[in-house]
C-alpha cells in the first residue's frame, strides 16, 4: 500500500472519530448549562468543553467570549478552527474522495452522508436549538454509521487496520482529555468531591460517552469518581476506556508489523503503554495524581501517533 493511501485512511478515521467526539461534547455541555446556577450552571462548562477539544488557545487567541452562541459556532461550525466538526467533515471527505476505492459503498455513504447533512444545515440559515440538536445527532450517527460500515463490510488488509489504528488513537485521546478536564475545570475549588454539582457533572460526562448505562452494569453502585475513572481509564470490556483502545492499537499495529515483515518503534511503544495500562489500578492513578497519569498518557498517545507517521505514513 502507498503510504499516501495509508495517511487517507489512518486520518479519515481520526476525523470522523474527532467529529463524533466534538458532536457529543457539545450535547454535554448543553445539558450541563441548564442546571440550576446552585448546581454549576454555565459558568465553567463552556470553557471545558473548549479544553475538553483541544480548542482553547485558538478560541481565546480570537478573542470570543466564552457563552454558547460563541463556543458553539466555534466547535461546530467554525472554518477558522482547524477541529470543528465542518472541518473535521470535510477534511474527512476529501480523505475519502483520494482513497473511494479503498472504502466500501457503506462507508463512502456516511462520509458523503455527513456532508451533505453539514451543507443542508448551512442552508437552512437561523441555527434554532432544536436544529442544532438533531444536527449532533445526525453526526453522531453518520460516525455510527461510518464505523459500523468499516467493520461489517471492509477487507482485513492494511487499509482496514490504518483506519482502526487511527480511530482507537484518536478516541483514546479524546477520553483522557475529557477525564483530565473533569477534574480541573469543571469541579470548583469549594465543590467537594462526591458532592451534589459533582454528581450532575459526571452524569453528563458518562452520557457523552454513552456509559451511563454501562456503569450502573458494571458496578451497580451510585456515581463515584473513582468508579467513573476505573471505568474510563482501566476497564476493558468498555469501548472507550484507554485500555480498550490500546488492546485494539497493539493488535492492529501488530497485524500491520506482521503483513509488512517487521515490527518497528510503533508496535514497541504501543505494546508499553498497553503494559503500563494493564498494570495500573485505580488506586495507584490517584495515588499518582489523576492529572499527572492522564497528561502522561496523552504524551505517550501523541508519541505514538508521530511513531505511527514516521514508520508508515512519509
Amino acid at each position: 500500500m502507498l503510504s499516501r493511501t495509508a495517511d487517507n485512511l489512518y486520518w479519515l478515521a481520526r476525523y470522523m472519530e474527532r467529529a463524533d467526539f466534538l458532536a457529543r461534547i457539545l450535547q454535554a455541555t448543553r445539558r450541563l448549562a441548564t442546571l440550576p446556577k446552585a448546581y454549576g450552571g454555565a459558568e465553567t462548562e463552556w470553557e471545558s468543553a473548549l479544553l475538553s477539544s483541544g480548542a482553547a488557545p485558538a478560541f481565546h487567541a480570537a478573542g470570543l467570549p466564552v457563552d454558547e452562541a460563541h463556543v458553539t459556532d466555534f466547535l461546530a461550525f467554525s472554518a477558522e478552527n482547524s477541529s470543528s466538526i465542518r472541518n473535521c467533515i470535510e477534511t474527512a471527505r476529501a480523505n475519502a474522495r483520494a482513497v473511494r476505492t479503498a472504502l466500501t459503498v457503506e462507508m463512502w455513504e456516511a462520509i458523503n452522508g455527513a456532508y451533505l447533512e453539514l451543507k443542508a444545515f448551512g442552508q437552512r440559515g437561523g441555527r434554532s436549538s432544536e436544529d442544532l440538536t438533531r444536527f449532533l445527532d445526525a453526526v453522531k450517527q453518520v460516525s455510527a454509521a461510518y464505523d459500523g460500515g468499516a467493520h461489517r463490510t471492509m477487507l482485513r488488509n492494511d487499509a482496514y487496520w490504518f483506519s482502526r489504528v487511527g480511530l482507537y488513537i484518536e478516541r483514546a485521546d479524546n477520553t483522557a482529555r475529557l477525564l483530565d478536564v473533569k477534574y480541573h475545570v469543571l469541579l470548583p475549588d469549594s465543590e467537594a468531591v462526591g458532592g451534589s454539582l459533582d454528581y450532575f457533572q459526571w452524569n453528563a460526562i458518562l452520557r457523552a460517552v454513552s456509559a451511563h448505562t454501562a456503569y450502573h452494569w458494571v458496578y451497580r453502585d451510585s456515581l463515584k469518581p473513582w468508579l467513573v475513572a476505573d471505568l474510563l481509564i482501566l476497564r476493558p470490556e468498555m469501548p472507550r476506556s484507554l485500555l480498550a483502545c490500546y488492546e485494539s492499537v497493539v493488535q492492529n499495529l501488530d497485524r500491520l508489523g506482521k503483513s509488512h515483515g517487521r515490527h518497528g518503534p510503533a508496535q514497541r511503544h504501543g505494546r508499553a503503554v498497553l503494559g503500563q495500562l494493564e498494570n495500573a489500578t485505580i488506586e495507584s492513578v490517584f495515588h499518582t495524581g489523576l492529572h499527572e497519569f492522564i497528561q502522561t498518557f496523552i504524551a505517550d498517545n501523541h508519541r505514538l501517533g508521530a511513531l505511527v507517521s514516521e514508520q508508515y505514513l512519509f
